[in-house]
């Protein structure tokens, strides 16, 4: 396993308590923290929950969010999250709590876990990966050699690279993202705001902090980095009162700014080798979806070097069938997400929020897009917006969308 953060870990922890020898390595030493949408949608927190961890996670100061207020400007939605698995509550712990927890519970069933390691090359025999080669903490070449070796290293991924792994989707950066961390903020859940060509979100975090997240066109770039406070300030101040409310508390860490999130799917798999989490998909980071579908992926892949390994089908059959699953579950949101962070704003959009609005449940369904818990298109697909809409409603939709055109 190279990387051991949220997908690299969990994918060692469910192959080690299926009683599999498991090396993951990472060159950081944990608790360490990275760049993060921080959110665990629902059925993340569902997947934490089945492995006896998002206690865990509850019990070191992630609060959870169980009702969202998403202001659409005209329209306001808000309602409970829906419950997967018993689990109903969006969680968003910092990396340097999650990425260890996990690691720690990975060592815990059985995996072995090298942290300060430099993975510098794969090793190959006869086309098929078969080991790693790298560095110790102390520097000395250190060769590994092993059944498969799964790449869990990130957008920048060594494994990817290395493996030559087909790009089947490339859509450059479209957002500029910046974050923070407040003390003495009120929030009650979480806090969703869409406004012309921005989105943002305000989510407790832990030890009773409130982050707050911004997303603007890439372009903007510039002025996010001249000055991230400022900048990120004046969009909360078009946020309601989120902007008097971030001003009355403190702020207890310097703006994050997030330039050059790729929106990437490569082929996952091949001789030898897979990969998951964002080296093997990476999409914006404006639907928080992120580390849910890394605990997704993780199972699924599991999953497959367990049937792999264990010879009834061979392991490149089943990775072949985690490629499939894969895409089936991952890409509908990779579109959506790749669609929202265009951040283009449509006049049209009122028309279904207020549908939304007045539509008994419609809200609720709205929510579940919202948090991961059901697909996209159960809103915003052609049968989604029929039933949300009638026939009256997609006329005056489609006049809408004429008037935006003419």
């Amino acid at each position: 396993m190279v990387g051991t953060r949220v997908a690299g870990a969990s994918t060692a922890l469910l192959l080690a308590r299926r009683g599999l020898s498991v090396l993951a390595l990472d060159r950081a030493r944990f608790p360490s923290d990275t760049v993060s949408t921080h959110q665990v949608q629902v059925p993340g927190g569902a997947r934490l929950h089945r492995w006896g961890l998002l206690e865990r996670l509850r019990a070191a100061g992630t609060p959870p969010a169980r009702t969202v207020r998403f202001d659409a400007g005209p329209v306001v939605l808000q309602g409970r999250l829906p419950e997967v698995d018993g689990v109903d509550a969006v969680h968003s712990p910092r990396r340097t709590l999650l990425d260890a927890m996990l690691v720690d519970a990975a060592r815990e069933a059985g995996a072995q876990v090298r942290e300060r390691f430099r993975v510098e090359e794969l090793v190959v025999d006869d086309d098929r990966v078969v080991g790693v080669r790298g560095r110790d903490p102390h520097g000395r070449r250190v060769t590994e050699t092993a059944p498969i070796v799964v790449g869990a290293d990130g957008r920048r991924s060594l494994v990817s690279r290395a493996v030559g792994s087909r790009l089947r989707h490339d859509v450059p950066p479209l957002t500029v993202a910046s974050y923070t961390y407040w003390s003495g903020v009120p929030l009650t859940g979480g806090e969703v705001y869409s406004r012309p060509a921005r989105a943002i979100g305000a989510w407790p975090t832990d030890d009773g902090l409130v982050m707050t997240y911004v997303a603007a066109p890439a372009a903007e770039l510039g002025a996010f980095r001249a000055d991230p406070g400022r900048a990120l300030l004046r969009v909360l101040d078009d946020c309601g009162d989120l902007g008097e409310r971030v001003r009355a508390g403190r702020r207890e860490h310097p703006v994050v700014v997030t330039p050059d999130v790729p929106n990437r799917v490569h082929v996952p798999y091949g001789p030898g080798w897979a990969l998951v989490g964002d080296a093997g998909l990476v999409m914006d980071p404006i639907t928080g979806m992120g580390i849910a579908d890394a605990l997704r992926d993780a199972e699924l892949l599991a999953d497959a070097i367990t049937v792999g390994l264990g010879g009834s089908v061979g392991l490149d059959v089943a990775l072949r069938r985690y490629a499939h699953r894969h895409d089936a579950a991952a890409m509908p949101i990779w579109r959506h997400t790749t669609e929202l962070a265009r951040l283009t704003f449509r006049p049209e959009q009122d028309v279904l929020f207020r549908a939304i609005a007045e539509r008994p449940g419609a809200t609720e369904q709205f929510l579940a897009v919202l948090t991961g818990a059901a697909l996209p298109d159960t809103i915003f697909g052609p049968r989604g917006l029929v039933r949300l809409l009638g026939v009256r409603g997609m006329v005056d939709l489609a006049r809408t969308r004429r008037r935006r055109t003419a």
